[in-house]
């Protein structure tokens, strides 16, 4: 995919992960963005390893793949942001 796909889709899926898990979190959209690309990744690799495939385009496992991943960076930002 292109940057732009993946921006879009990053803004997707961590703008979801931040509908399921919501609270104040700094950054605004920019971390969002940032969140979700990231989350992708880390979804993708996970997903890879634990053998369900990766983020291979614009489908449905693939979107949900990355808002998990989303939602595991969450965790983690929100963590060591407190910190």
């Amino acid at each position: 995919m292109g940057i732009i796909a993946w921006i879009i889709f990053g803004l997707i899926a961590g703008a979801i992960a931040k509908l399921i898990m919501p609270g104040e979190d700094p950054g605004g959209i920019i971390v969002t963005i940032i969140i979700g690309i990231v989350g992708a990744v880390i979804g993708g690799f996970i997903g890879g390893l634990l053998g369900f495939g990766g983020v291979s385009g614009f489908n449905i496992g693939s979107f949900i793949i990355a808002i998990l991943g989303a939602i595991v960076l969450l965790v983690l930002y929100r963590m060591v942001a407190r910190r």
